[in-house]
């Protein structure tokens, strides 16, 4: 049978089974090892197996569940709240100040804790009520929340970076690095998007009253709030930046700030810590079974000769190395309307990625522009994970379609960086190529 044949059948029974709701691990490995049993020989079940026992092994893998457990810990230590205080002191006066501090706040939580959903539910309880009390627009106010929460994927350091760099054999060092200014451009973005369109119509996100702005000695009694979090940041980024620790000892150090900042807090207690690392186990137990289907793809794809079908189908793509890039950015910007980031990585990864490298591209670039597209993708309809973490937080006067049309602009604003990144490669890699 003709490869060409074998990919139709052997997506489209992938496609069927993911409609019809099946979890993806158990569908990527098992189609995938039913298709292995009837097109390969016996050896390639034990390469797959020698292959997910060698992944197991990989000493960064122990970073994943590291860097969860950290988020749990800080979604639920009373930083937020600080942070919130200071950013209403210090830009509540704004037109949209209160959207943009809210922004803010969720670049700081992605500093610190490397997964989406921690930034969205802390702000979604903190700063969405306080939006709406000062009669914001809904949409510009769930929007903002929904935007930023995304970035803690992007912005090192990032659980979705360290299984792009175990596939690719990436350095992990070299994709925090080039995560950080595309964060900082897309926090800029997003920020002057709010802070024009609030400018020419005031009614979207008025000041706060001026009796409620605060002294000057509030302000810089609240500027407090960012020791603890600019001491994490520094301990896990820094350490990793100046060779101190690896990317997996600078996870452990950054669960060292995360106690001591619920320590601080006076948050930290048996009934916390056991909810965070019952929450850290099913989500690292969740990556790990994906990791396991995504290998038997792997195998069984490349060993239908998929690299050969998809290098000659490349060569069709108009506009030539640019043109497959923008393709394969097409491609996964529909996966992420309905796939999970981490099952889309699994399986477009191990097949762009020698592409990408064949043509002469920079796989680190492209990493972290599959990162900003995955990003994306935690906010885009219908089934972005950001939307429905969001729709637990909301007031009943919020619906489903306020949060699906409050996403529209910001989606915008951020493709229109993810275009910025691809055509200024230097963004991503000048602090790597520097620091590496």
């Amino acid at each position: 049978m003709s490869i060409e044949i074998l990919t139709l059948l052997f997506f489209g029974s992938l496609l069927i089974f993911l409609l019809l709701g099946l979890p993806l691990t158990f569908v990527l490995g098992g189609v995938s090892i039913v298709f292995l049993y009837f097109t390969s020989d016996i050896g390639m079940m034990y390469m797959i197996a020698m292959q997910a026992w060698n992944a197991m092994n990989k000493f960064v893998l122990v970073a994943i569940p590291l860097f969860i457990f950290m988020a749990m810990i800080l979604e639920k230590s009373g930083t937020a709240e600080d942070l919130y205080e200071m950013m209403y002191v210090w830009f509540g006066s704004l037109r949209g100040g209160l959207a943009i501090g809210t922004v803010g706040i969720c670049a700081i939580f992605s500093a610190m804790c490397g997964i989406s959903g921690a930034a969205v539910v802390s702000m979604g309880a903190i700063a969405l009520p306080s939006m709406l009390k000062y009669k914001y627009d809904k949409l510009i106010a769930v929007g903002c929340i929904n935007s930023g929460g995304g970035w803690g994927i992007l912005i090192p350091p990032s659980i979705i970076m360290i299984l792009y760099a175990i596939i690719t054999g990436e350095s992990v060092g070299r994709l925090f690095a080039g995560g950080v200014f595309p964060g900082l451009l897309l926090f800029v973005l997003v920020s002057l998007y709010i802070g024009i369109r609030c400018y020419f119509q005031p009614h979207l996100g008025p000041p706060i009253p001026p009796e409620e702005r605060g002294d000057w000695g509030r302000r810089l009694r609240t500027l407090k709030a960012v020791i603890l979090p600019s001491m994490i940041v520094v301990m896990v980024l820094g350490s990793i930046v100046f060779g101190i620790a690896t990317p997996t000892e600078a996870a452990g150090v950054g669960v060292l700030g995360a106690l001591i900042s619920g320590l601080v807090y006076r948050q930290l207690n048996i009934s916390l810590l056991g909810a965070a690392a019952l929450r850290t186990f099913r989500l690292t137990g969740m990556i790990v079974w994906i990791l396991f289907g995504a290998y038997c793809f792997t195998a069984a794809y490349h060993g239908m000769g998929a690299p050969k079908l998809i290098e000659d189908l490349m060569a069709y793509i108009p506009g030539g190395p640019w043109g497959t890039i923008i393709f394969m950015q097409a491609i996964i910007f529909l996966l992420a309307m309905v796939l999970d980031p981490a099952g889309i990585m699994m399986i477009c990864v191990p097949i762009f990625v020698p592409v990408v490298e064949s043509m002469g591209f920079d796989p680190i670039w492209f990493g972290i522009l599959f990162i900003i597209n995955m990003e994306i993708g935690y906010m885009t309809p219908p089934f972005g994970f950001n939307l429905f973490y969001m729709k637990g937080i909301v007031p009943p006067s919020i619906t489903m379609i306020d949060i699906y049309r409050s996403v529209i602009p910001f989606t915008i604003v951020e493709i229109v960086g993810l275009v910025i990144v691809m055509v200024f490669p230097q963004i991503v890699l000048w602090l790597p190529n520097k620091l590496f």
